[in-house]
């Protein structure tokens, strides 16, 4: 009896794949989990909204009383700063609430590069959307100025466009921090209890009990320490209140620098 042997199989080639991964991929990555969240576009719409609204309504009080033109398109600040905290929270812990992060994890197991990416994405988002809103806000108040008998100065830069590329910096550190209590405490709620409390509460409850008494100066040291205080330093300083613009500066850096570590830290030492 014979045997019939089958015919070997040639062995098919194994090609490299084209795709390998990239930083640049990462980035990719982070913004297409952005842009398709809506709580992104809808917080950034409140904040259009906010800010443009205010911007107007601040300009049709109180034009004619020597405040300078920047100052409207930038009031709305200490509002808008708490829904570019809420956003930052969201985009860190909407991966946790759905194990996405694991995905991200396996994509790109090197957890530095995973933190990198997504910080500047956020940053990079809210620093070029704020732009955007203050310009138009700015747009927006120049006939209610010309009405009572002022101008918006485009014709000089230099006397509104540092106020708003420190402005526009200084959401994205807001958004920035709020990423960080997310890496950091990973659930929704706490993490936007945490940026709310630090953006707004904090300097609510250390203003109430900051005294001209010398004993409690260390309170008013911290409050005007704070990113809201440091940001309203740097955006506006004023004399003989909160701190210089320089120290503004180095502050709202500071903060940016701290929460980012945090969040390094919390990402490398626990499992996802």
């Amino acid at each position: 009896m014979t045997t019939t042997v089958a015919p070997p199989v040639p062995a098919v080639p194994r090609t490299a794949s084209p795709y390998r991964h990239s930083f640049s991929r990462s980035l990719r990555s982070e913004w297409i989990k952005l842009a398709t969240l809506r709580s992104t576009w809808w917080s950034i719409a409140l904040v259009a909204f906010a800010t443009v609204g205010i911007a107007m309504l601040s300009a049709q009080l109180m034009a004619g009383q020597g405040y300078p033109p920047a100052q409207y398109v930038v009031g709305a600040l200490q509002l808008t700063m708490l829904l570019a905290g809420i956003l930052g929270t969201i985009a860190v812990t909407g991966e946790y609430s759905t194990g996405m992060i694991r995905s991200t994890l396996t994509a790109d197991p090197k957890r530095g590069s995973v933190l990198a990416a997504k910080m500047i994405m956020v940053a990079a988002l809210l620093f070029i959307s704020s732009l955007a809103i203050f310009l138009l806000a700015a747009v927006a108040i120049s006939p209610l100025l010309q009405g009572q008998g002022e101008s918006f100065p485009w014709a000089t830069p230099g006397e509104w466009m540092p106020q708003i590329l420190t402005a526009s910096a200084a959401m994205a550190v807001f958004a920035l921090l709020g990423a960080s209590f997310g890496f950091v405490i990973r659930s929704g709620a706490g993490a936007i209890a945490a940026t709310v409390g630090l953006l707004f509460v904090l300097p609510v409850v250390l203003g109430i009990f900051s005294t001209p008494d010398h004993q409690w100066e260390w309170l008013r040291v911290i409050a005007n320490h704070l990113p809201s205080m440091a940001a309203t330093s740097a955006i506006s300083p004023t004399d003989g209140f909160g701190l210089t613009q320089v120290e503004g500066y180095v502050t709202l850096g500071a903060w940016a620098v701290a929460g980012i570590a945090a969040g390094w830290i919390s990402l490398r030492s626990r499992d996802a």
